[in-house]
C-alpha cells in the first residue's frame, strides 16, 4: 500500500511539474544521520582533539545545511579517557543502542585500533583522524569500513626525518611513549634515519602521560647522539620539550617532535619551541581559504586556532555527507564507494584521494618554529620550509601490508 501511495504521489508531481526533492529520493536506515566524535575531553589530548574536534564537526554539519534528505544531521561526543575499554564500550552503545552511522577523530593510536576493529565488525564507517600509527591502514587495516584521514607515522618519519638527517642529524635516539602510536612512530622514523645513511643509538620508552621525563632524558643525553627524537605527542611532547630545556640537554642535543601541532607550539611558547622542525597536514595560515575557515573556527572557539586534526575532522565529516548525498543513501559500502570515487577538494587538502587500503592521501608540510622576533602575534607561528606530496610522503599502495589489498 506505502509502495502503491508513493508511485501515485511520484505521479502526481511529474504531471504537475514538481521536482522530486532529494527528500523524497534519498534513503537512510533511520529518521537521522548520527555523527559521534570520539576524543580526549580532558586529559593529555585535550588540545589536540577535544572540545575544538567537536567543535569542527558541528561545523562541517552547519556548513552543509544541518540536514539531509529533509532529515536531521546530529553530532554527539565522548570522552574515551584514552582508554581502549572504554572507548570500546562507548562505540559499541553508539551503534547498537544509539543509532550513531559514523565516528570521527578516534583520537590515540590504541584507542583508533580497536574502534576500527568494532566499526569492521558492525559494519559501520569509522574516520581516524587524532591517531597515527601506520598499522591503520597496514596490518591492521579495515578498508571496506576504516578510513585513516589526517597523516601517519610514516609520511611523519618521512618528512621530518629525511631532513634532519640530511641537515647533519645523523645519530638518533629516541624519547617514546609506550603505545601503538609511539612504538610505529620510533620504528618508522628509524628506518628513514637508516636508509638516509644515519644510525639509531637507542630508545627509552616512557607510560602515557608521564609525569617526570628525568630519569628518560638522562638516559638521552648519556646516548651522545645528535638528535633525540620525540615519538610522543600532545602533552606528553610539550612537557619533555619543556623538561629538555630545563635539564639543559638541548645544549648538546637538538630536539626532533615528530608530532607537533600549532596548539603545542602555542602552550610551550615560541622561547622555548623556535627552530624546531616539524610534519603537519596543514596549518591555518596557508593561504586566504584556510585564514577563512580558521576565522570562522575561532569564532566558535575563543579566539583559539585550529590545528590540522580540528581542520581534518571538518573535512572528513563534510565528505562523510557529501557522499551520502551522492550516493542517495547512508549505506555503508555505498557510501565508502562514493568517499573513494570523489575527491577531496576543500580548504583541509587539494586532490585528495581515498585509496583502497584506508589511507587518504594528501600533500604534508615541512615547517620550523618561528623566533619570537619573526612572529607577528599569537598563532603565527610556522615558516614553511616545503611541500612534500602525498605520494612521496605516505606509504606507496604497492608496498601495503594490508591483506585486502595483497589479495
Amino acid at each position: 500500500m506505502k509502495r502503491k501511495l508513493l508511485s501515485v504521489a511520484i505521479a502526481a508531481a511529474l504531471a504537475f511539474g514538481v521536482p522530486i526533492t532529494q527528500a523524497q529520493q534519498g534513503k537512510l536506515s533511520g529518521d537521522v544521520v548520527k555523527i559521534g566524535v570520539l576524543t580526549d575531553m580532558s586529559g593529555l589530548y585535550a588540545d589536540y582533539g577535544g572540545p575544538g574536534a567537536v567543535a569542527a564537526a558541528r561545523l562541517a554539519v552547519q556548513d552543509f545545511g544541518g540536514r539531509i534528505f529533509g532529515r536531521n544531521i546530529e553530532v554527539v561526543s565522548a570522552d574515551h579517557q584514552n582508554k581502549p575499554d572504554v572507548a570500546k564500550n562507548i562505540t559499541q552503545q553508539w551503534f547498537d543502542r544509539d543509532g550513531v552511522d559514523m565516528t570521527v577523530e578516534n583520537l590515540n593510536s590504541a584507542v583508533a585500533l580497536t574502534v576500527q576493529a568494532l566499526g569492521r565488525e558492525k559494519n559501520k564507517i569509522t574516520i581516524v583522524t587524532g591517531a597515527a600509527t601506520s598499522r591503520l591502514t597496514n596490518e591492521d587495516c579495515a578498508p571496506a569500513t576504516g578510513i585513516h584521514y589526517l597523516m601517519d607515522t610514516i609520511a611523519l618519519s618521512n618528512v621530518v626525518g629525511k631532513a634532519i638527517v640530511k641537515d647533519g642529524g645523523d645519530s638518533w635516539f629516541f624519547l617514546t611513549a609506550d603505545y601503538a602510536f609511539g612504538h610505529s612512530l620510533e620504528k618508522d622514523t628509524g628506518d628513514v634515519v637508516r636508509a638516509a645513511g644515519g644510525r639509531v643509538a637507542g630508545a627509552v620508552r616512557h607510560p602515557l602521560a608521564t609525569g617526570d621525563f628525568s630519569s628518560f632524558l638522562l638516559q638521552a643525553q648519556s646516548s651522545r647522539a645528535k638528535v633525540v627524537g620525540l615519538a610522543n605527542a600532545g602533552g606528553d611532547t610539550v612537557n619533555s620539550i619543556k623538561a629538555a630545556a630545563e635539564f639543559g640537554l638541548t645544549k648538546n642535543q637538538n630536539l626532533a617532535a615528530l608530532l607537533m601541532l600549532v596548539t603545542d607550539v602555542h602552550a610551550l611558547g615560541l622561547n622555548t619551541a623556535q627552530g624546531l622542525y616539524l610534519t603537519e597536514g596543514w596549518y591555518w595560515d596557508l593561504n586566504a581559504e584556510t585564514r577563512a575557515w580558521a576565522d570562522k573556527y575561532s569564532k566558535v572557539m575563543n579566539g583559539r586556532k585550529p590545528n590540522s586534526n580540528h581542520a581534518s575532522v571538518y573535512s572528513a565529516t563534510m565528505h562523510y555527507l557529501k557522499a551520502i548525498q551522492a550516493a542517495g543513501t547512508d549505506d555503508t559500502a555505498a557510501v565508502m564507494a562514493k568517499m573513494r570515487e570523489m575527491p577531496i577538494n576543500d580548504m583541509f587538502a587539494k586532490g585528495g584521494v581515498l585509496r583502497p587500503d584506508g589511507r587518504m592521501v594528501h600533500d604534508m608540510y615541512l615547517f620550523q618554529v618561528k623566533k619570537p622576533s619573526e612572529s607577528k602575534g599569537a598563532w603565527d607561528y610556522f615558516n614553511l620550509k616545503g611541500t612534500i606530496k602525498g605520494s612521496d610522503a605516505f606509504l606507496p599502495l604497492a608496498q601495503s601490508r594490508c591483506a585486502a589489498v595483497k589479495k
